[in-house]
């Protein structure tokens, strides 16, 4: 494989064989993994920080697209149809947030992105923590106050998901969860609902910058990675449970936290 838009010469085995790796530590824990990836793309495989946000949006768009059929098997959209106004409540937020997102990421000086996806990704990691080791309730808003809190959800969730090219479930599912009330495992289904057209979003904003030729010039890249992303991510969930949570997620929360340190550095 040559070298192309700062890329580092590697092989297709090992672009497989890395996004398999960030599909079944996602999976592992009911995500799927494109914050793992993206200090990969960096770190590993060179790229800057803007050309690794845009690849790994589009290969975590590849994912959810062949997550969702096998999620709404899991439950259908006749258990979703009572909770479209909780899917809606966010979108109106996360779809404003990706557009926004977008456009601020590819205005920004590459040192100031570098450290953003620092502070980023440190919040991911507490997001997995709070998620996974603690029980979450819901907070108990009004119907008029959970409308424009959850549109603002949303516009954070959105901004944060285009920014760093991931779908937004380790923040969406938490906050369908507090917010809503919602059975973590509706919750799941309705936030890859959520994340579709909030990464379409930031898709096309980013398609309007000249960076988005990163896409053509390392398709067979983004391809490779981007399949071996979806079968580790259904290894993954086959995988789901067999390492408890209290020993699996401080680990990955550590290597996000390890990597957010590096990233601040780049």
């Amino acid at each position: 494989m040559t070298t192309t838009a700062g890329r580092r010469a590697t092989s297709w085995p090992v672009v497989f064989a890395v996004g398999a790796a960030v599909g079944v530590l996602g999976g592992m824990v009911g995500l799927g993994g494109a914050e793992f990836r993206l200090p990969l793309l960096i770190g590993l495989f060179g790229f800057v920080a803007l050309a690794a946000v845009i690849l790994n949006k589009a290969m975590s768009l590849v994912v959810v697209l062949i997550a969702l059929p096998a999620r709404l098997s899991a439950v259908p959209l006749t258990e979703l149809g009572p909770h479209w106004t909780v899917a809606a409540n966010l979108l109106a937020g996360s779809l404003l947030g990706a557009w926004t997102g977008a456009a601020w990421a590819v205005r920004m000086r590459t040192a100031t992105l570098y450290r953003v996806l620092a502070v980023l990704m440190v919040g991911m990691a507490a997001a997995l923590v709070a998620t996974h080791l603690t029980t979450l309730g819901s907070v108990g808003l009004s119907s008029w106050v959970r409308l424009p809190v959850g549109v603002a959800a949303g516009f954070g969730i959105g901004v944060v998901a285009a920014i760093m090219g991931v779908a937004g479930g380790e923040l969406l599912i938490p906050t369908i969860t507090l917010l809503f009330a919602v059975d973590v495992r509706v919750a799941g289904s309705l936030a890859l609902v959520v994340s579709l057209p909030t990464m379409l979003v930031a898709f096309a904003r980013y398609s309007r910058d000249r960076s988005f030729a990163v896409i053509r010039e390392n398709l067979p890249f983004t391809a490779v990675m981007a399949a071996g992303s979806a079968v580790g991510a259904v290894i993954g969930g086959l995988l789901l449970g067999a390492v408890p949570d209290v020993v699996l997620v401080p680990i990955l929360a550590a290597m996000l936290a390890v990597s957010a340190f590096r990233l601040a550095r780049h």
